[in-house]
């Protein structure tokens, strides 16, 4: 199985050193984010998401199906992911790797299991018809911190997605199109945010080193790692921590608050990215969906 280029004793040892001084290779802190970049498709639910050199593609579809015998009220929802050698050489097409089972657990965990989705909205006839949702995560580059670039686009991709608007009649579902009935937005509950934190050791006054938004290389040389789930109401859906360095509880409290921080700013730019992409298709002019959207109520 193809492996990624090994990183050197003489980069090891500068990497590491520059962490112990609060300095990273690209030039920003332990606790900053790369710039995050939100690029949106012609469809609505198509999200583009650039955090340094790393990038995702989101993609979200419907379909009208059966509900499942245990859940007549409810619609499905349901997150794929896929990582092919355009990502990394370290990828394979049809052969999964560890990171990619992880990355599909944590955010199943992270979005689907918090109820992050409505997914009683989703239903159309008890027992009979609901929308069937799917999100298909691709990944294009992988520079490190791969769960939170995904997370961030499933749930940009859910906030942007429309269903069609559905008249039931009697036994008769008729969807309508887009051109007859404006279609409208899903009904999410609260947006989880992952922030993962990765650990390096200790530093020489013997405190945990900690850094946000690890690059490859960075994730290459860490010695243990913790993703927070958190929205920015600040309560916290998920914590995961497999294996790697202990982490006290004093360093767990710290990393939770700054995730809360980050997930505020974080939420804002998927916010303002989203106004601005409705803006932007109707050309600055939003009346005529207001008048839609009154007349789906009515």
């Amino acid at each position: 199985m193809p492996k990624e280029p090994e990183i050197s004793l003489t980069e090891k040892t500068f990497v590491l050193e520059a962490l112990k001084q609060n300095l990273r290779v690209d030039g920003r802190d332990l606790q900053s984010f790369r710039d995050i970049q939100l690029t949106f498709g012609d469809d609505y639910g198509f999200v583009d998401v650039r955090l340094g050199k790393t990038r995702v593609l989101a993609r979200i579809s419907a379909e009208v199906t059966r509900p499942r015998p245990d859940r007549q009220f409810e619609g499905m929802f349901t997150i794929t992911t896929e990582m092919g050698p355009m990502a990394s050489p370290a990828f394979e097409v049809g052969r999964p790797t560890e990171l990619d089972h992880t990355l599909s657990r944590l955010l199943e965990k992270s979005i689907r299991r918090s109820n992050a989705l409505d997914v009683e909205s989703l239903c159309i006839v008890t027992a009979q018809r609901v929308w069937s949702l799917r999100a298909d995560v691709h990944f294009l580059s992988h520079d490190g911190n791969l769960i939170d670039v995904a997370c961030i686009a499933v749930i940009t991709a859910l906030a942007h997605f429309r269903l069609p608007v559905v008249t039931v009649s009697g036994e008769d579902i008729t969807i309508h199109p887009v051109e007859e009935r404006v279609p409208v937005p899903l009904s999410l509950l609260h947006w989880p945010i992952c922030v993962t934190f990765s650990f390096f050791g200790e530093d020489e006054d013997g405190e945990m080193i900690c850094a946000l938004d690890a690059t490859a290389q960075e994730e290459a040389l860490r010695v243990g790692d913790m993703t927070i789930t958190i929205n920015k109401n600040g309560e916290v859906c998920q914590i995961a921590k497999s294996g790697g360095v202990a982490v006290e509880a004093e360093v767990l409290m710290r990393c939770a608050r700054l995730a809360a921080e980050k997930v505020k700013g974080v939420d804002k730019m998927i916010v303002d990215a989203l106004r601005e992409d409705e803006v932007q298709r109707n050309k600055g002019n939003l009346d005529w969906l207001k008048e839609g959207k009154s007349e789906n109520e009515r």
